[in-house]
Formats: C-alpha cells, structure tokens, sequence
C-alpha cells in the first residue's frame, strides 16, 4: 500500500484529495490545523490526521521522522497548504512577503526537504506542489505581488529539486489551478460562471494521476488546470 501525505487536508482541495486517494488504496496521512471537515475518513482504517507547524523547520522534521518511522515508507506527498493576499508593488511591505512565503513556500519547502532523503533511500518519490496562475502571468500578478512572489518560487523548487534527482526515481511537479470552485469563491464572485472555474475533485483526479503509475513516465511539469477561467 502507497502512503501519501496531504498537507492542507482540512481545506476544500485537500478534502477533495484525501477522499480521491483513499478510494483509490492508498494509507493517506493528512495534515492541518483542524479535521472538522474531515469527519467522512475519521473511521477509514487507511486514514489519520496529524496536526504539525510545517512553517517550522525543526517541526515540520519531526513530523517527517515521526511519520517515516510509523509507516515504513512514504511515497508522496501533496503540499496544499497556502494563503491569499492582495496588495500591488506600492502596496506590498516587506512583511506581507515575509508572511505569504512562509505559508505558501515555507511550508512546502521544509517538509519536501524532510523526506527527500528518505525517498531517495528507496529509490521513488512524487512531490506535489500548488503554484497559481499570477506567478507566471505578471498581468494577474501585479496586484497580487507578496502572494505572486511566494508562489513563484514553488516553480524554481521544482526544478532544483528535479535537477538534483534526475536519473532518479523522485519527482517534483507543479500543478498550477485557475480559480477553484469552493463556497468562498462563488460568494467573493458572484458575477462569474462557477462552471467556468475548476472543481476540487477534478483537481484531484490529476493529483493523483501524478502519484500513479500512470505518471511515472512525466518529469519536471508544470500542470496548468485552467478550464476556461
């Protein structure tokens, strides 16, 4: 049985994917703050939430160590842990990036590095990462700079991370949503066509297509989920 860790689980992807890869057989390890929503896989035998500060680097080791340990192996991991913020150049402080890169990048990065060496002792690995669209289409990003710049360096990890395993059997990709279809964004756009947008469990789908088999042939991608947003 593959064994997955899902950061970020108690939110509307992460929801989506923890029910996708239980369905699909995997021991699923799901990481937030909260399991409110998370209350259909409390009873699963191939479930358990762990509650970690994953923008603390000795933190986010701990866990890794901890987790390594009680299963034996970990095969992948999905970093769906992020924030929002809004705010153009002028507006931006030092702060706000501060504040954007330790969730949306910190997060990510202190947790991969934790288990690369694990992953690369056996020989297979698939790290997951969420970019955003305004990170590599400066027209949406410049009003969104601190959250454009955070999330624009979960690409350059990526390739690092690639570069650094190439030949080997660990994978970095990045799956790259337009606006997902969740209660908070019908509610903020209420002029917008939801059916344009993208759905939690599509996203799923193919975060789970990247862990497969079906996706050992793909290397360094970027995934841009779009539909017609």
């Amino acid at each position: 049985m593959k064994n997955v860790i899902i950061t970020g689980a108690n939110g509307n992807l992460g929801i989506a994917a923890v029910k996708k890869f239980l369905q699909e057989g995997y021991y699923v390890i799901a990481v937030d703050e909260k399991s409110d929503h998370l209350n259909f896989a409390l009873e699963n035998k191939n479930f358990r939430w762990e509650s970690a500060n994953l923008s603390a680097e000795e933190d986010a080791r701990r866990f890794a160590v901890s987790i390594i340990a009680d299963r034996g192996n970990i095969d992948a991991a999905l970093m769906l842990v992020g924030g929002f913020a809004e705010g153009n150049i002028h507006a931006t402080t030092g702060s706000d990036i501060q504040k954007q890169i330790a969730l949306n990048f910190e997060t990510a990065f202190f947790l991969a590095t934790s288990l690369l060496k694990h992953m690369e002792s056996q020989n297979f690995g698939r790290l997951v990462f969420i970019g955003a669209r305004p990170a590599i289409s400066p027209p949406q990003g410049k009003e969104l700079v601190a959250y454009a710049l955070s999330k624009s360096l979960l690409f350059r990890l990526a390739e690092l991370i690639n570069e650094e395993y190439k030949g080997q059997n660990i994978v970095a990709s990045v799956v790259v949503p337009s606006t997902i279809d969740t209660g908070i964004n019908r509610a903020s756009m209420p002029d917008a066509d939801p059916e344009k947008w993208v759905k939690p469990a599509q996203l799923a789908d193919i975060l789970e297509f990247i862990c497969s088999e079906k996706g050992e042939p793909i290397r360094e991608a970027i995934y841009k989920v779009y539909n017609n947003s």
